[in-house]
């Protein structure tokens, strides 16, 4: 259940169902279930915070992000063999690789990105980022607040990330009555 004030400045109860995300969020972020940073609190443990998704409708990244008062940091995941599809966002940003390996290409330029590498994506580049068949990466972004940490498709679709041959998401299967 998602709580909702009324008028009177009493806490009701709303079905998640029907509770509307809000921008910006009720916290004050630009990027649903980031953590503002400030008010008396100066250090975050990015590796544990609560998770959101960094590229809703294009990519697989995902990972703890806090938002000060002009940017925004995030500690962020890719699976291996997974990635963005062509994107951009109107704000600037930087990726620091952590560990594994990243490629693609920023505004048509080839990247390849170990570990220890830092790629610098400028405002409105359209951009691609995969994480290697090898191994996870982990990734530190950092972007100024024009906008919050999701970007938009260039094919303008919500069709999903990329995944490597191997790597799709997992398939269900349904089994018949008769356990087949």
């Amino acid at each position: 259940m998602a709580a909702t004030t009324s008028a009177s400045g009493r806490r009701n109860a709303t079905p998640r169902s029907q509770a509307k995300p809000k921008r910006p969020s009720s916290d004050g972020t630009k990027t649903e279930g980031a953590i503002r940073g400030g008010n008396g609190r100066y250090q975050y443990d990015l590796a544990r915070i609560r998770k959101v998704a960094a590229g809703t409708g294009y990519s697989t990244s995902h990972g703890g992000v806090v938002e000060g008062e002009r940017m925004l940091v995030g500690y962020i995941h890719k699976p291996r063999g997974t990635g963005s599809r062509m994107h951009s966002h109107k704000n600037e940003q930087f990726n620091l690789v952590v560990k594994g390996t990243l490629t693609g290409s920023v505004n048509g330029k080839r990247v390849h990105a170990p570990a220890g590498t830092l790629i610098y994506i400028p405002a409105n580049a359209p951009h691609t980022l995969v994480s290697t068949p090898d191994e996870d990466v982990i990734f530190i972004a950092i972007k100024d607040l024009s906008q919050g940490i999701i970007g938009k498709a260039v094919d303008g679709t919500m069709a999903g990330p990329v995944y490597l041959e191997g790597f799709g998401p997992r398939k269900t299967t349904k089994k018949t009555r008769n356990g087949s």
